[in-house]
């Protein structure tokens, strides 16, 4: 790659992701030194375009960076009136009184809103204040110094050979540097991952682990429609099979939210996250709602689980990691966006002090110090233990020992310390010969659908002549090891198909349908022998999500 000239831009900051950390970032720079040179870089084919979310908001982040969004016509108009909680059986559910649960429970003066709308929304105010926003532009390189510092990203190589060389039409990108870069992937981002394993940025910290989030848009009839209603269940169908639950948001205009959470943690490699999420949907407490209704959309994403005591060291020399680069979902409250909107501030604000101090490629020390200490610390401490006990212990201990441990921190301890999580979610993995299949109902096309046919509402597109951005480090490994020992759990724990065991010449045969991709990144996570590295592939391409 040294032969490769390309052109370069310098910047005082580079950011790398216009979603919601990211955006802050900018914005916060902005508004601090009007005169600064900011860039956000973002592959998605617009803003927003990759953005998917439960979504309720927390707007205490919103209110920090832009206090008047309210009159800036912010696209949050749907306010929670109503919090459900459910515990499901096959056939019925029993209702979880609000009463016992502690305070950071209650969705009061949060808002359900499309995130995507958000960023959007965002990126305008961004521009307005001068940031230059890229769409289109995605970042597969880092650019490091002459002392090892990151001090830049190369953006916009189009054109590959389909074997990842350069050839007659290849634009070879540009490089853009700057003082600081800020890396805002979000969960299991390629550069992010670079950084931890280059710096070891984890060592010391336990694991982080991983959800899988799926998601459909409904439109249902207006006679069951409940706007600004919030649902959350958990128990079936997982049962003691996976962690994980649902959620279901009601927004404006008869559109509903309809989600599902799988912990990548679980032990059975039978298990088939997309599958139980169809198979919810025909439980009586989310049929009736459906019923009638039109799925619109679709899109999966993996989620940060490991919280407090999983997230990084969030800087290195140039660089700093923001929001679910780092992992600072509050998992019991499904809520991440607010705590990812306050990281982008405070990088801003560390940055800024750098700059004026006539710094730049060093570690932004003081970022860190205000995530660990300040609300984002205090907000992710409350909850540390309940993801572990849940692991540990299972669905009743969480409920009751987690919730005991909320509250006994919302009076400032903790009766558990900190409970570590143990194995990585590629580690928890079992032996196929261990644990029973499961047989799962064929989609009937009216709640439940196939994932082929789900993906095309998730309106991905790869270019089928690009090199294929999920790499196996060893391509005999899944045929000679993961169908043996695991049943290759890729044709299941993918919530796009991507990944196939087919025959030919009578010999199973692994392959990668690159072009399903919905960038989720579960591949890259609950791999058990981590023979794939999602890489991003070039600017534009993957999901256009809509109103997600």
């Amino acid at each position: 790659m040294a032969e490769i000239e390309r052109e370069a831009m310098e910047y005082d900051v580079v950011i790398v992701g216009a979603g919601p950390a990211g955006l802050s970032a900018a914005i916060r720079l902005k508004q601090l030194d009007a005169d600064l040179n900011v860039v956000v870089l973002e592959k998605g084919s617009e803003v927003g375009a990759h953005i998917l979310s439960g979504a309720v908001l927390d707007p205490c982040g919103l209110d920090a960076l832009i206090p008047d969004w309210k009159e800036k016509g912010a696209p949050l108009t749907v306010p929670v009136k109503e919090d459900n909680f459910y515990m499901l059986g096959e056939a019925g559910q029993i209702r979880i009184p609000n009463f016992p649960m502690p305070p950071l429970m209650n969705n009061h003066g949060n808002y359900i809103v499309s995130m995507g709308n958000v960023c959007r929304w965002m990126a305008e105010q961004a521009e307005e204040l001068g940031v230059e926003i890229f769409p289109g532009m995605a970042c597969s390189e880092l650019v490091y110094g002459d002392n090892g510092e990151v001090k830049g990203v190369v953006a916009g190589v189009f054109g590959l050979e389909q074997d990842g060389s350069y050839g007659p039409n290849t634009e070879p990108g540009m490089e853009l540097h700057g003082k600081y870069v800020f890396l805002s992937e979000g969960v299991r981002g390629s550069l992010a991952k670079e950084v931890i394993a280059k710096y070891d940025l984890q060592a010391g910290k336990e694991p982080q682990k991983f959800g899988v989030g799926m998601k459909e848009i409904w439109e249902v009839d207006p006679a069951k429609h409940k706007e600004g209603t919030v649902t959350h269940t958990m128990g079936w169908p997982l049962g003691s099979n996976a962690g994980g639950g649902s959620f279901i948001y009601h927004l404006d205009n008869n559109q509903v939210y309809v989600g599902f959470v799988v912990h990548l943690n679980y032990k059975n490699p039978h298990l088939f996250p997309y599958m139980e999420f169809q198979r919810f949907k025909h439980h009586p407490v989310v049929a009736d709602l459906l019923k009638g209704g039109k799925r619109v959309a679709y899109g999966a994403r993996a989620i940060t689980e490991g919280g407090y005591q999983s997230m990084p060291k969030m800087v290195a020399p140039g660089v700093a990691l923001l929001g679910c680069s780092v992992g600072m979902v509050n998992v019991p409250r499904i809520k991440g966006n607010h705590n990812a909107m306050l990281s982008g501030k405070a990088a801003a604000e560390a940055a800024f002090d750098a700059i004026k101090a006539d710094r730049s490629g060093d570690e932004l020390s003081d970022y860190e110090v205000e995530v660990r200490t300040g609300p984002i610390g205090s907000d992710l401490k409350k909850v540390r233990n309940v993801k572990p006990i849940w692991s540990k212990w299972g669905l009743t201990a969480s409920l009751m020992l987690g919730g005991l441990d909320m509250w006994t921190n919302t009076l400032g301890f903790s009766l558990f310390g900190t409970v570590k999580h143990g194995k990585n979610d590629a580690d928890a993995t079992g032996k196929a010969s261990d644990y029973q299949p499961i047989d799962y109902p064929k989609p009937d096309g009216i709640l439940s659908f196939d994932r082929l046919t789900n993906v095309s509402f998730a309106a991905t597109n790869h270019e089928e002549s690009q090199p294929c951005h999920l790499r196996l480090a060893d391509p005999n490994l899944p045929i000679n090891v993961n169908l043996p020992q695991f049943d290759e759990p890729a044709q299941r724990y993918c919530p796009a198909g991507v990944y196939e065991v087919v025959e030919k010449d009578g010999k199973p045969e692994f392959v990668v349908n690159f072009q399903n991709c919905v960038h989720c990144k579960t591949c890259d996570i609950k791999d058990p022998s981590q023979n794939i590295t999602w890489v991003t592939p070039q600017g534009g391409d993957g999901p256009n999500y809509p109103n997600m």
